[in-house]
């Protein structure tokens, strides 16, 4: 999966919009996992996806990105740009 979608899944899976500061998303994130706890939410799978897209994008803010616009994704992982560009 190339990282403009991978990106924009995990802002959908964290209900958030590409417009958000890093206090709510750490927000967002709490606030699911308390929902969705497994000692509360018997499907584990949809916390293992809510861990997953919060380190998504937390490891994208702590590589310096604060915007989920896709040329600045496409910036910051320029190789999943080319690949995309150049696939037959």
């Amino acid at each position: 999966m190339d990282k403009v979608k991978e990106i924009k899944e995990a802002l959908k899976i964290l209900e958030i919009s590409p417009f958000v500061s890093q206090k709510e998303i750490k927000a967002k994130y709490l606030e699911l996992s308390k929902k969705y706890h497994p000692d509360i939410y018997k499907d584990k799978e949809k916390m293992i996806k809510i861990n997953s897209a919060y380190e998504t994008i937390k490891k994208y803010i702590d590589d310096f990105r604060f915007s989920f616009d896709e040329e600045e994704i496409n910036k910051q992982y320029p190789e999943s740009y080319h690949a995309d560009r150049f696939r037959f």
